[in-house]
């Protein structure tokens, strides 16, 4: 028996494996796993996001992308140098989350876009897109049905109480 990697592509640093190891050559057997079934809380809750909530979420978003460009990019062609490394690898999949949800983290920052094209460049294109291909889906994910929002209901709210 080979490796085994039991991942969900929706989760970031799962995506960030998947791609390591298929560029890196490791074999592997993928054992896709659905960590929370595409049920996001405020959807499963039945609660829309507050518009405070979405701005001040976005608002955080900006400065970090900010601080992704000014302290960690800076004029480099890869977050630590000349060539990809691991750091690419997580901060581009962390930044596609956004990108799933519809907000377009790349828009308007010449130097965080060009910075993706490389980071999808050296991973290769068919690649990035099947590691990505998941979570670029998730918006159009149905809420949970009341069967299964029931049962998981008290689990929800133990976690964000």
């Amino acid at each position: 028996m080979g490796l085994e990697l039991y991942l969900d592509l929706l989760s970031q640093p799962c995506r960030a494996v998947y791609i390591f190891a298929k560029k890196n050559g490791i074999p592997f057997e993928l054992r896709p796993v659905e960590l929370i079934r595409g049920v996001m809380f405020p959807v499963f809750m039945g609660e829309p996001v507050s518009p405070q909530m979405l701005a001040a979420t976005l608002a955080e978003l900006d400065v970090t992308l900010q601080l992704l460009e000014d302290k960690f990019l800076q004029n480099k062609a890869f977050l630590t140098g000349p060539h990809i490394s691991l750091a690419d690898l997580v901060a581009i999949t962390e930044l596609m989350h956004p990108v799933g949800a519809g907000c377009q983290v790349f828009e308007g920052r010449p130097k965080l876009a060009a910075w993706r094209q490389r980071v999808e460049a050296a991973v290769g294109k068919d690649l990035f897109r099947e590691a990505h291909e998941v979570i670029l889906k998730a918006k159009d994910f149905p809420p949970a049905d009341p069967t299964t929002k029931q049962k998981l209901m008290p689990r929800v709210l133990a976690m964000i109480q």
